[in-house]
């Protein structure tokens, strides 16, 4: 297949020629440039809450595993201190 040439009857160069309705997004105006990583940073408290949440969540766990917490509800403190890791790491995965 010959290469499409255009009315001077010169081959166009591959960046120039376009296929099917394709048009770069530089040129459409849907492009948006990357966020600097300077911008990128999180709030100075979040950091802190973190580990705040790993740690009580933890503690929680670890008082009612020794019984200091009231005993009729202790499922409920093991369900609680896991949902507060799980909060907290997924808190950990956005950290900048």
């Amino acid at each position: 297949m010959a290469p499409k040439t255009s009315g001077s009857g010169r081959a166009q160069p591959k960046a120039a020629r376009r296929v099917g309705r394709y048009t770069p997004p530089e040129q459409s105006g849907r492009y948006t440039r990357p966020v600097p990583n300077k911008v990128r940073r999180s709030a100075p408290w979040f950091g802190p809450l973190i580990i705040f949440l790993m740690v009580f969540g933890i503690l929680m766990i670890l008082l009612n595993y020794l019984g200091v917490l009231p005993a009729s509800v202790s499922v409920w403190y093991l369900i609680a201190g896991l949902v507060i890791i799980l909060v907290a790491f997924m808190m950990a995965t956005r950290y900048r």
